[in-house]
């Protein structure tokens, strides 16, 4: 263990005891240089002394042991011992400096901090494996944000298509989504052997779009399925190895899907009754158009800023708090890495995000409000079972503007103090003295966003995290 720990904590017992360095030699029959040198962590006492400086002081040899300073002020104190002795630190030239007794303990604070700062600057300056994807992620959000996460060109195509093929309002039924596949074209074939890999496959020769059969894909979910699909077709994708193209046609063909699912003037008309009526709800959004509950709280935050004047914030994070997706536009206070990066980010505990998961009945709407150091904020949390683990999505806004949404006048109300550790991230030191030592927990195996395309890829594979071999070899069975 720490030596310098071990002379704190012996310290700290002996003060506790009311014993002078000579007094506590005449017990153990050590000279007080000798323990004055331990206490400075220069010794390196045996399993034997330390029994007897336990019997001294009146202390089990665990105390003695325990691997946590006594106080805040000697964590400091070792803090800025161990971080002169790094090589970034003598990077710096400057001289050494002891913590004396007599220096305030904000000294001590304001030192650690900037070493803690010094580190991080240098971790974020590194290139790390993932940086491209977190900057075209951080590119994207902020595009996304410039223009309230509103594409006007793709609404204007979806609502071409839809009066092309006669649709006239609600949910799209099975007729029309045939039509509009055939109206660029291309059929539908549900299959049983697609690879695992793969959501779907089309075949650009033959213009025939391979999904999996209703055993494996409910008919909900295969509507957006094909029309994300077919988005890539209709604005126009290529083929392409960049990251940052890959995010982007991704959004956009999710966003081709959204705007036929939930056309836009059906569903304007429709929330801006709820806006007047002040009962704003997702979920109403996707009972009306039949669309999946993530799909609805996009295509709120695709019109609520264009058409209601509204600005919100979105999430879907796991169970364990991990954001996968986020937009904002309300200026709520998102954890970010060193770089600006929200994906992979751990959600305070205090938010409705992660509190639906803990509350008396998870899988019931979670509305909650949430003072931060920005401002309060509203928000309404939906557990999507059908994941694993599983997802939460939060839709929320500000004060101001949460009046409009059903839930408001929720009592739910919590303290976010995020990024301060001491809000969530650390445990409590009466609960830190009693589990240390004594709790193992093991992982679980997990893979987060940023981890779930992979770094490598063939040369040829121009769609990250897809089998490209399995994906011609289907391809060679169906074209036969």
């Amino acid at each position: 263990m720490p030596q310098p720990v071990l002379g704190k904590r012996v310290r700290y017992h002996r003060r506790q005891a009311g014993l002078t360095l000579d007094g506590l030699s005449a017990s153990v029959g050590r000279p007080a240089s000798y323990l004055s040198q331990l206490e400075n962590g220069l010794n390196d006492p045996r399993s034997s002394l330390i029994e007897s400086l336990a019997s001294a002081l009146g202390c089990s040899q665990e105390d003695l042991t325990d691997p946590t300073a006594p106080t805040r002020r000697d964590e400091l104190e070792i803090a800025v011992e161990r971080h002169q002795k790094d090589g970034r630190y003598g990077e710096l030239n400057l001289p050494y400096l002891k913590p004396t007794a007599r220096m305030p303990d904000e000294v001590l604070e304001h030192l650690v901090a900037l070493y803690q700062a010094l580190v991080a600057a240098e971790e974020a300056a590194a290139i790390r494996p993932g940086d491209d994807q977190r900057q075209a992620n951080n590119q994207l959000r902020q595009q996304m944000r410039d223009r309230n996460n509103y594409f006007g060109d793709i609404e204007v195509e979806a609502q071409r298509v839809l009066e092309a093929v006669g649709y006239d309002g609600g949910p799209i039924s099975e007729r029309i989504l045939t039509d509009v596949v055939a109206h660029y074209g291309f059929t539908v074939e549900r299959i049983q052997d697609l690879p695992e890999s793969t959501r779907s496959i089309t075949d650009q020769r033959a213009r025939k779009i391979y999904i999996p059969q209703r055993n494996k894909l409910t008919t909900r979910a295969a509507r957006s399925v094909v029309l994300q699909t077919l988005g890539h077709f209709v604005l126009g994708h290529r083929d392409s190895d960049d990251f940052a193209d890959y995010v982007r046609q991704r959004v956009e063909s999710n966003y081709f899907a959204g705007a036929l699912l939930a056309p836009e003037a059906a569903a304007v008309k429709f929330l801006t009754a709820a806006y007047d009526r002040k009962d704003i709800s997702v979920e109403d959004l996707r009972e009306v158009f039949y669309i999946s509950y993530e799909m609805a709280a996009h295509r709120l935050t695709n019109l609520a800023t264009q058409h209601l004047g509204l600005t919100l914030h979105f999430l879907r994070s796991d169970d364990e708090g991990v954001i996968w997706k986020a937009y904002e536009n309300d200026n709520v206070p998102m954890p970010t890495d060193v770089d600006g990066t929200v994906e992979g980010q751990l959600l305070c505990r205090m938010w409705g995000t992660r509190q639906a998961f803990v509350s008396d009945d998870a899988f019931d709407m979670h509305y909650q409000w949430t003072e931060t150091n920005s401002g309060d904020y509203w928000c309404v949390t939906y557990i999507e079972p059908d994941r694993t683990p599983a997802h939460a999505v939060t839709v929320g806004t500000d004060a101001r503007q949460a009046q409009f949404f059903r839930g408001s006048d929720t009592d739910q109300r919590l303290v976010s103090r995020c990024p301060n550790p001491s809000c969530c991230r650390e445990p409590g030191k009466s609960q830190s003295q009693r589990w240390r030592g004594a709790a193992w927990p093991s992982a679980r195996d997990r893979s987060h966003v940023l981890s779930g395309l992979p770094a490598e890829r063939p040369s040829f594979s121009k769609f990250p995290g897809v089998d490209m071999v399995e994906v011609f070899e289907f391809l060679d069975r169906h074209s036969r």
